[in-house]
């Protein structure tokens, strides 16, 4: 048998195939244009012809292959040698609109606000520079991230290499990108299995980050979704019966379903704990500890967190595997924030806050109480005192729940009461003071409510409304973060918490 009847032209390693090409990979465009009948009919019975056609094919393939070495020679002239580099490998089909694909994107304005060294210190690092995939990029720079943040630029290049991470940074330091960006590079998107679970310990906080995973990956055909007590079971089971790719939800809900055998977690590689402090606490960890049987045994564990006990690092022990370290806090106190105390009496409280709204300049503020009732009773009394307000507290149904957190992130309201429910991970950009009506009873609650204010590097205001009963508290708590909370002046500096 004469070897080249063994393959059609264009197929296997037979004598005209367009997969030598000379690496230029494109198969001979005359071939795609027969009819594959009747290619067969000219081979079996006018072998000649054939043989004169795979001749006249080679021969325009080297012209070709001769024409496309001569514009990159050209090419080579006139650029550098990286350019030749880049250039030569860019497919000859790319247009001028491919090629210039940032000049498109609907950048949001620059955010021109005084930003502290802890998101402004980096090594110089580009997104680029990570290899993304260009949809993920395009929803990187589409949602008004510039350049990786010290925390960004530590996590995604080791998350993408499979690693675990145990990871310590700031609050408001970029931390949900760190871990969604390199979650949604891994994702493959035609694979219809959870590749990715992010764990939260609040309902609000896996409502942000799921957010923040659409937003970052609209461009990437990624299915994202939230699942969190409180909401309807039947949906959440309705809606794992379509693809879903990456799955942000609370540890009880997913666990439930999970159990139920309806969330199938065999084939998730990625498991992301956001605020591992708290969901490493006893309310959470039994929870955490279940759900991981259900992981496969090489998956990847990422623990992100400003504060870490000794939980964690049990934690840490058992479940991860050689984990790389990363500690971007040498101390626990934010820049940026400046914090005040006033010693004020229990029945003092609500006209001094009256007479903080009258002075300062308010952006948006956040006003924490102890506990649900006194939310309620203050949230009233506000109002009455002729200011907008919201109020949002465990206590409340999931959909007012939603609501008011919607509302407020959209600026409806300048003022909102909470309980700590608030003081995890959320992200408004617009606080710029934090209020405790009533002192938290330790360091790190008051590290987290502080935290909403000022952030990514940006400069905030904490004002703390001092009892006789509170002074001790203030006192460990300068003591436990190696800080220095001052006696509230007569005059605020806007300077300090505006600029």
């Amino acid at each position: 048998m004469n070897p080249r009847e063994r393959y059609p032209p264009g197929i296997g390693n037979g004598r005209g195939g367009g997969g030598g090409g000379g690496g230029n990979g494109n198969p001979n465009p005359n071939f795609y244009g027969r009819n594959p009948q009747q290619q067969y009919v000219q081979r079996n019975y006018q072998p000649s012809l054939q043989y004169r056609q795979l001749q006249q094919q080679q021969q325009e393939l080297q012209q070709l292959q001769q024409q496309q070495w001569m514009k990159r020679n050209q090419i080579g002239k006139e650029s550098s040698g990286n350019e030749v580099v880049e250039k030569a490998v860019q497919s000859e089909t790319y247009d001028s609109s491919s090629q210039n694909w940032k000049a498109q994107l609907k950048i949001p304005p620059k955010d021109t606000r005084y930003m502290t060294e802890d998101v402004t210190a980096t090594k110089g690092n580009e997104f680029e520079d990570y290899f993304l995939k260009r949809e993920l990029l395009m929803g990187i720079y589409e949602k008004g991230f510039e350049r990786p943040s010290p925390i960004q630029e530590e996590s995604i290049p080791i998350a993408l290499t499979g690693s675990d991470i145990l990871a310590r940074a700031k609050n408001g330091t970029g931390k949900t990108a760190a871990f969604c960006i390199p979650a949604l590079e891994k994702i493959d998107p035609d694979n219809n299995v959870i590749q990715v679970v992010i764990l939260v310990p609040t309902r609000e906080l896996a409502l942000q980050t799921s957010q923040v995973c659409k937003e970052l990956g609209k461009h990437l055909k990624i299915e994202v979704m939230v699942t969190t007590g409180g909401t309807s079971l039947k949906d959440d089971i309705m809606r794992l019966y379509q693809p879903v790719h990456l799955l942000v939800g609370t540890p009880g809900r997913i666990l439930d379903l999970a159990k139920k055998g309806v969330c199938v977690l065999k084939d998730c590689s990625m498991l992301v704990m956001d605020e591992a402090d708290k969901l490493l606490s006893p309310e959470f960890q039994p929870s955490i500890e279940q759900l991981i049987r259900f992981l496969p045994a090489n998956r990847q564990i990422l623990l992100f967190s400003a504060t870490f006990p000794v939980t964690v690092k049990d934690f840490k022990d058992r479940y991860l595997k050689k984990p790389y370290i990363i500690n971007l806090m040498d101390e626990l106190t934010l820049k940026g924030i400046t914090q005040y105390y006033a010693f004020v009496e229990e029945r003092q409280k609500v006209h001094c806050l009256n007479t903080l709204f009258s002075k300062l300049q308010i952006n948006q503020s956040i006003i924490f109480c102890n506990s649900v009732n006194r939310v309620e009773l203050l949230a009233r009394k506000i109002t009455e005192l002729g200011y907008s307000c919201f109020y949002i507290h465990a206590k409340m149904l999931q959909d007012h729940r939603n609501r008011v957190f919607h509302d407020f992130r959209n600026g409806a309201c300048r003022n909102l009461v909470c309980t700590d429910l608030f003081t995890r991970g959320i992200d408004i950009q617009a606080v710029n003071v934090v209020i405790n009506f009533d002192f938290p009873k330790n360091s790190e609650t008051y590290l987290h409510r502080v935290g909403r204010s000022g952030r990514f590097g940006h400069l905030g205001l904490a004002v703390n409304l001092i009892t006789y009963e509170d002074r001790f508290n203030l006192y460990r708590i300068e003591q436990e973060l190696g800080t220095e909370i001052k006696q509230i002046p007569p005059q605020i500096d806007q300077a300090i918490y505006c600029r």
